[in-house]
């Protein structure tokens, strides 16, 4: 078992901080990515703030700023936690 020490609330938090530089390294404020990504100037700014957003907008902002992979990749490389998870995925 793995322990997390971050809370749900801090994972969110980076992860807005880390969408936030990208935006900024492509020179966009956040009304420009607002009207690039169809997600509302308020949302953007919500999510920078404090990390809340919904997943389909959070999806929008990963395909404006180019990033899409990022998010479409999710969960792909998760690791078994148990021989018994290997077992059940193969019956």
């Amino acid at each position: 078992m793995k322990f997390v020490w971050e809370t749900p609330e801090e994972i969110d938090k980076a992860l807005a901080q880390r969408l936030s530089r990208i935006r900024k390294r492509r020179n966009l404020s956040q009304q420009a990515l607002s009207e690039k990504s169809n997600v509302s100037y308020g949302s953007i700014k919500r999510f920078e703030t404090t990390g809340q957003i919904s997943l389909n907008s959070l999806t929008k902002l990963c395909v404006a700023l180019d990033c899409a992979d990022e998010i479409k990749n999710l969960f792909t490389n998760v690791e078994y936690g148990s021989i018994e998870e290997v077992i059940r995925e193969r019956t």
